[in-house]
């Protein structure tokens, strides 16, 4: 395959896309989360070649994304908490787990045999209208290579799929920057199986939601984003790290010395989000022998980027 082609989003290019999404190719686009790798949801075939471009182990789910939300009711079971969070939230970077119904049309591969299936409807425009053009679901994990730091802009697509893929969208860079909230919601109480982009502390105050967290990760997946080693640059990573050891990148947050970046001077745990994936990125590079990460509070999106941080300094063999 020659190298994917960058397009900015035109109607031209929303159609092009919808067209190779038809003829079961792959489509790279822009989330307000990271950059999506888009296949049919409905055949096994896109879908598979989705997990080929990634080499993304085919236990771990995949997430339908929708461009409204009445498609829901034609392949998943609304509970009353998933109404509920869908209602308050959606379009938004929150992800819902459902049962799926007897006759889904959503592919087996994208629920990785389950029977269950994730579900977003994410509001950046550029992505429900290709979704819209398609007139599918469209499964999407990040558009990168299994494990490794999720893109938040076109180029960070290209540089890890630019080969693999014929077309990417660009959409500029990525307004949350790390991927959804992910929340099994097919019980009376939602549990949070990945967190994201959407605060559990929102949640509760917008629904009176009662939040479980469930004690680890199960083996086998239910979502997107469980495994143990995950977003996980080249280089080991240090984490809770106060200042750098010899050789090593610092990333900072708030008031540091000596970071080589900074993810938010100001300590915005909103701002670090949308900067950690980017700058892991530039930090990865071989005149380190490691990353170090200054202590990111756990509060608001601070979780998300410490669940993250947590899988990328994951030991790997």
């Amino acid at each position: 395959m020659s190298e994917a082609k960058i397009k900015k989003i035109t109607p031209e290019s929303l159609e092009e896309a919808a067209d190779l999404l038809r003829r079961g190719q792959l489509v790279a686009f822009p989330t307000e989360t990271v950059y999506g790798l888009g296949a049919d949801a409905c055949s096994d075939e896109a879908v598979a070649s989705t997990f080929q471009a990634k080499g993304r182990p085919q236990f771990n789910p995949l997430i339908a994304h929708i461009a409204d939300i009445s498609w829901v009711d034609s392949f998943a079971v609304f509970s009353p908490s998933a109404r509920k969070l869908a209602e308050a939230f959606w379009p938004a970077p929150v992800t819902l787990v459902m049962e799926r119904k007897p006759d889904c049309p959503i592919s087996l591969l994208v629920s990785a045999g389950l029977d269950s299936v994730a579900v977003r409807y994410p509001s950046h425009e550029g992505a429900r209208a290709m979704i819209a053009a398609f007139g599918n679901p469209v499964s999407a994990p990040s558009a990168n290579v299994s494990g490794t730091v999720s893109p938040t802009t076109a180029e960070h697509v290209f540089q890890s799929l630019g080969d693999r893929i014929p077309l990417i969208l660009d959409g500029g860079p990525c307004l949350v920057g790390v991927e959804s909230t992910v929340l099994d919601v097919r019980a009376d109480k939602p549990v949070l199986l990945r967190a994201g982009g959407l605060a559990v502390e929102e949640i509760v105050e917008k629904t009176g939601l009662d939040v479980l967290f469930p004690d680890k990760d199960p083996a086998l997946p239910r979502s997107p984003g469980q495994l143990s080693s995950h977003y996980a640059p080249r280089l080991p990573v240090r984490l809770n790290a106060l200042y750098p050891e010899e050789g090593e990148a610092f990333l900072g947050f708030g008031a540091v010395e000596n970071a080589t970046l900074n993810l938010s001077e100001k300590a915005d745990v909103r701002e670090a989000a949308a900067h950690l994936f980017a700058y892991m990125r530039l930090l990865d590079k071989p005149c380190y022998r490691g990353i170090a990460v200054s202590p990111i509070p756990m509060n608001d999106l601070g979780l998300a980027i410490n669940d993250r941080l947590k899988r990328a300094a994951y030991p790997r063999s």
